[in-house]
């Protein structure tokens, strides 16, 4: 590790970074940058009692720092723990879990603001397709996701205070600012010999996206009100190589008004497996839900019955919520949640087992719901164009059982589902062939492990597609069919040569899930390399074929890395 010589120069280099940290961090020399918007007043005591001592109040309840900015419960959970860290900040859990259910509804996101950056609090790896240019890429994507600062609302001048606190706090940080921005995103008329820096464009880009005062919460401020989400709801969920469930999650008041308890029963559409769990959550700004929850236990790392986290986005109406339950010490297992309240009026909620083929005589429909019609007749469910249902199995409340015939002449693409006034969209799609697969994800991230750290492991599925009208793969218009049964291996990605990472990464099992080796030096390998390496992820399909008769394939490139060394957390001011 380099470190920074005391020198003359190196303190001199010290004294800087302090000067910008207690500018950045509201200090005395901080004073002289004086807001020019409107703040957003302080009107919790426990707020004022714990952060008046560095963050003054003025005659209309601001708080220099807190009043200029808006943020999600992690936000403010990040700023509490940072606070505690490095300025010295005493505060019990209790304290800070109340702090941060008053700032998220008073200096808080709109629902409307919130829900892009969602994937933020549920953990989701993906690639991020909200990044503008490569300009704020490497200004803000270079060492965290874009939604971090997406996640915050400032005033212009905290915009500029929060890069002079990277600045203070990060080296790599200076050396991102000061590359000179695209050339598409110059501004003109300026000399070229005086190219406009990253850092520069930053501060002209965020505060129009992300400014302090919005529209959106403006409304939200004045619609805000305490979350009445008790009752019973409807539950659809999906998880990568187990399948989709649908179940019943009933929610209880808890001990406040924005706290509840949970009960869960899911069940599986393909096995019809039954899974419980319990959990408790807390609802921030009347729509954002975190929570935890468990069932039975958890014999294997993707045991559907993990002890998990929540994080939900209901609503303003509360009437629905999506968000993602996930654990691991990666947060790589997880379900994908869909909740509607169960009302008296009938509920589609899935129909298994989901795809069909144009020209397939009496396949057995099941439709899963809640209040459907005891006695339906054949015309009163619709399934589509090209789908006509022939008989009723058998008619529950919660399930409906068909055949159907589907025209061979049937148009590839996902059929609504109606049934006495309720409609499921995109329940199911109708195809004729399927033209290629691919195995997602299509990039991952799996960490070694096992001896002082968790592994990260990681798991595939090989997903069928059918050419959209223009006849070709891999555009807007193709058809996802749904998971394809496959073979699976692993193939090596040239990046270094006679290194054999395919032998060292780890192991992936015939249902295409992934376990990483140990970590540290390995001494069978070359130079006593560690097990990390680049692989790739190949799926074979079993039963589908090109139009040469061979199999269809597909591959993912996965990155196997090494632990996760240091996490940045404060386990006391944890919720």
């Amino acid at each position: 590790m380099n470190r920074l010589p005391v020198t003359k120069f190196g303190l001199m280099a010290l004294f800087s970074a302090s000067v910008v940290f207690a500018q950045a961090d509201g200090g005395p020399d901080g004073a002289t940058m004086k807001e020019t918007e409107a703040g957003i007043p302080v009107a919790d005591p426990l707020v004022k009692e714990k952060c008046g001592a560095c963050h003054s109040a003025d005659a209309k309840g601001n708080m220099t720092r807190i009043s200029w900015v808006r943020t999600t419960p992690e936000g403010w959970s990040q700023a509490i723990k940072r606070m505690v860290s490095l300025n010295g900040l005493s505060i019990t859990p209790e304290e800070s879990r109340a702090i941060v259910k008053s700032l998220s509804s008073s200096h808080g996101l709109a629902p409307e603001e919130a829900r892009p950056v969602m994937y933020l609090p549920e953990k989701r790896m993906l690639d991020e397709t909200n990044i503008p240019n490569e300009t704020m890429r490497g200004a803000c994507a270079a060492c965290h996701s874009f939604a971090q600062p997406l996640s915050w609302r400032r005033s212009k001048l905290e915009w500029k205070q929060l890069q002079d606190l990277h600045v203070a706090l990060y080296s790599q940080a200076d050396a991102q600012y000061r590359r000179p921005a695209e050339d598409s995103e110059q501004p003109a008329g300026r000399d070229p010999k005086d190219k406009m820096n990253r850092g520069e464009y930053a501060l002209t880009y965020m505060p129009k996206v992300a400014p302090l005062h919005t529209p959106e919460w403006a409304a939200w401020s004045a619609r805000q009100r305490n979350p009445r989400l008790a009752g019973e709801w409807l539950v659809v969920a999906s998880v990568p190589g187990k399948g989709r469930f649908v179940g019943d999650y009933v929610v209880a008041p808890g001990k406040a008004a924005d706290e509840f308890t949970t009960q869960v029963t899911l069940r599986s559409l393909a096995d019809g497996t039954t899974i419980s769990r319990s959990g408790t959550g807390i609802v921030y700004a009347g729509y954002s839900w975190r929570g935890s929850s468990q069932g039975t236990g958890a014999a294997r790392p993707d045991d559907l019955t993990s002890a998990a986290r929540e994080a939900m986005w209901f609503a303003p109406d509360q009437q629905s919520a999506t968000g993602r339950w996930f654990w691991g010490s990666y947060q790589e297992f997880g379900y994908d949640v869909k909740l509607v309240r169960a009302t008296a009026a009938p509920t589609v909620l899935a129909v298994a087992p989901g795809p069909v083929k144009a020209g397939a005589k009496a396949v057995q429909v099941r439709i899963l719901g809640n209040n459907l019609p005891a006695a339906p007749g054949v015309a009163d469910i619709d399934l589509g164009e090209g789908v006509s249902v022939t008989k009723i199995v058998s008619a529950t409340p919660k399930e409906l059982v068909v055949t159907a015939d589907i025209a061979p002449g049937a148009t590839s693409g996902p059929r609504d589902v109606s049934i006495a006034g309720a409609v499921l969209e995109q329940a199911f799609p109708v195809y004729r062939k399927i033209d290629y697969i691919k195995a997602t994800p299509e990039t991952s991230l799996a960490r070694l492990g096992g001896v002082k750290f968790p592994k990260g492991y990681q798991q595939f599925e090989a997903i069928g597609y059918e050419n959209g009208l223009d006849g070709k793969p891999n555009t807007a218009d193709d058809i996802a069919v749904g998971p394809v049964p496959a073979d699976w291996s692993m193939q090596e990605f040239m990046s270094v040569y006679y290194d054999d990472d395919t032998k060292y990464v780890g192991a992936l099992s015939p249902t295409a899930f992934f376990t990483p080796a140990e970590e540290g030096p390995n001494p069978a390998r070359r130079f006593g390399r560690n097990n990390y390496g680049e692989v790739w992820v190949v799926a074979t399909a079993k039963n589908e074929r090109d139009k040469f008769g061979k199999p269809l394939s597909a591959r993912s490139y996965m990155v196997v890395t090494v632990p996760l060394y240091k996490m940045i957390d404060q386990p006391e001011v944890s919720r």
